[in-house]
């Protein structure tokens, strides 16, 4: 679908959360690690939604409590303590993370708060054991470039990051770790002044430069996370949580416009046949005996384990279920989407898709004569226990009401494909209530004065340093910028006398490769890369053996470089070597030289470099072999 982005009046604001590579946790002294091993210590809770300071229950909570579900958490003593437990209080806030956040406010031009006050915000999915998440405001406004745009910041906070869901429910339990529990987040948070959806990539990314230049940010998949806030006129806001990949934002944008449109078009549709919020009723059917000798596998086993099969009639819905919405997702998905997490059924079934699944057409026509559905109507019917059917089928009469009205504002979690699910309703402003464990933290124009004399540079800066300083062009220095090896890269030139070239290409394009490759880059050590380069740069070591040398050491934790060269064979050779070498490979290939002459030197290139490859420099061995054969000839 082809969408004119201005002309349908796209809004966009951005909510970028970044971890924050400190030394401790925002609320203790337990390092900010993930675990791999087994846990230490397990323990479970029951979460519930409380009325605010107003009476009032959050709607996000009251809809996770719904679920009813159990959480097991995971711990080990290294990331966790009693804060993670909630059996003991909050230390007070993490000084290095504030600092961290005042440097990123202030290289967006934000006006940092007198105070800073904890907050709670109500969660009661199981991320959080204490059911909430603290969070605070450090600064105010602000703005970053992208291209000729100024885009503003509504605020600059930091909070602590959520425990890690590592199994499904399983018999209503489900478990979390809480590891990731406490880590710093800094959070930022745009005006919805982002007007498509590669702006929305060109935003995030401008953001992403910003705070990885405090040099805190932790890098990999998880550290840093979108979420995204989307309206058009006459449609609702909703908001997209956690897209992790960059490249997956616009795609993410692009589709939740088209699902919007998509749903407002099915709204005039509907009204124009004469559909009315008020005619879909919850008015379930057992339609149980209208299946007594199917053969479709769902309902059969439903019908044995003696359930039962109820149904809902949707006036004036027929044709509309079917409808795409997304790619590979229609307005009966949504229905399903809905069923699922507020019944806890495996899902729905509804006449536009039927007969299907091993359905006839003799048990549609005894469905729809049971639900007394007119010609223009859909049936959606569910088999499960009794209260999980009827809990899955008000959910469906309530969206197909909603269908009706348009567009329902609610929070959507991303797929891998860019499209999203249904993940639960808008919170609203009863969630947020004051932290009293925590004594507010002042920040005084002292503090402000000596963080912004200690500023790091800006990308654009930097960027335009790197081409000056190391003579990189454009693309490669952009490259450097952006890859978590940064400031490596100038380290390794400044202790070495390799090429910035040669270096940027490695650490950027070459380990890129390898990564794709499935080699795991991550596992060779900052220290062990300039082990590397100082033995290239001495002769000890080729350019040419970079690769080998990663492959090595990322599979054989603990190795020393030189372990990786003794394995490898990869001494470097003398020049009298490589000559000696090299009138072996001429005197070998006789025949060869006689009938091509200079023309079989690509030939015996390959011949020399397949043998020594890791253990001469390339340009050396071409001019060698190329003297050697001009002699011979």
């Amino acid at each position: 679908m082809e969408i004119d982005y201005e002309k349908i009046g796209l809004k966009v604001g951005l909510e970028i959360h970044q971890q924050l590579d400190t030394s401790t946790k925002l609320f203790c002294n337990c390092r900010p690690e993930l675990f791999k091993e087994e846990p230490e210590m397990t323990f479970e809770r029951r979460l519930r939604p409380t009325q605010s300071e107003l009476g009032q229950v959050d709607p996000a909570a009251y809809f996770e409590f719904q679920k009813g579900v159990r959480i097991l958490y995971e711990a080990n003593k290294a990331t966790s303590c009693l804060v993670e437990m909630d059996e003991e209080p909050p230390h007070q806030l993490n000084l290095e993370a504030v600092e961290t956040t005042l440097t990123a406010a202030l290289m967006m031009k934000a006006k940092p708060v007198d105070e800073i006050h904890v907050m709670r915000k109500t969660v009661i999915d199981g991320s959080n054991t204490t059911g909430f998440q603290r969070t605070c405001v450090v600064a105010l406004g602000g703005e970053v470039n992208v291209g000729e745009k100024t885009v503003p910041i509504q605020h600059i906070s930091l909070e602590e990051d959520a425990a890690r869901r590592t199994g499904e429910a399983e018999d209503n339990v489900i478990r979390y770790r809480i590891d990731r529990l406490g880590v710093p987040l800094i959070e930022v948070a745009t005006a919805p002044v982002i007007k498509s959806p590669r702006e929305a990539q060109k935003v995030a990314l401008a953001i992403g430069r910003i705070l990885r230049a405090t040099g805190k940010a932790k890098r990999g998949l998880g550290t840093i996370r979108q979420d995204v806030n989307i309206s058009i006129p006459h449609g609702a806001l909703v908001e997209i949580k956690g897209v992790q990949e960059l490249e997956l934002l616009p795609l993410v944008v692009k589709y939740e416009v088209q699902r919007q449109l998509k749903l407002l078009e099915i709204s005039q549709e509907l009204r124009a046949r004469g559909a009315k919020e008020e005619d879909v009723k919850k008015e379930f059917f057992n339609v149980t005996d209208a299946f007594d000798e199917t053969k479709c596998n769902v309902l059969r086993k439903a019908l044995d384990e003696n359930e039962q099969i109820l149904a809902v009639k949707l006036p004036k819905f027929k044709g509309f279920l079917k409808q795409e919405l997304m790619p590979g997702f229609r307005l009966g998905t949504e229905l399903s989407d809905r069923a699922r997490f507020w019944g806890k059924v495996g899902g729905i079934f509804h006449t536009d898709e039927l007969p299907a699944y091993g359905l006839t057409e003799e048990e549609m026509k005894k469905l729809r004569e049971t639900v007394e559905a007119e010609d223009q109507d859909a049936v959606v019917f569910v088999a499960d226990n009794p209260e999980n059917v009827k809990d899955a089928l008000k959910a469906v009469v309530e969206r197909a009401q909603e269908a009706i009205k348009g567009v329902p504002e609610e929070a959507r979690a991303p797929k891998p494909d860019g499209t999203t699910r249904y993940m639960r309703p808008r919170p609203g402003a009863a969630r947020m209530y004051p932290e009293t464990d925590i004594p507010p933290i002042q920040i005084t124009e002292d503090d402000v004065g000596k963080i912004f004399s200690q500023l790091p540079e800006l990308p654009k800066q930097k960027l335009k340093r790197l081409m000056d300083e190391y003579e990189l062009n454009h693309k490669l220095a952009r490259q450097v910028l952006d890859s978590k090896y940064n400031k490596l890269f100038e380290t390794i030139v400044k202790e070495s006398k390799i090429s910035p070239t040669t270096v940027a290409a490695f650490l950027t394009e070459t380990l890129k490769a390898l990564k794709r490759d499935g080699v795991q880059t991550d596992k060779v050590s900052e220290s062990q890369f300039r082990d590397v380069f100082s033995r290239i740069s001495v002769g000890e070591l080729t350019k040419e053996a970079l690769p080998d040398m990663v492959v090595w050491l990322s599979r054989h934790d603990k190795k020393s470089v030189q372990e990786a060269i003794e394995n490898l064979g990869l001494k470097t050779i003398s020049r009298n070597e490589l000559e000696a070498f090299i009138e072996k490979v001429i005197k070998d290939n006789r025949s060869l030289t006689k009938e091509r002459g200079e023309n079989s030197f690509g030939v015996l290139m390959g011949i020399v470099m397949k043998e020594l490859r890791g253990k001469v420099e390339a340009t050396l061995a071409i001019k060698v072999l190329k003297e050697k054969l001009k002699q011979k000839i």
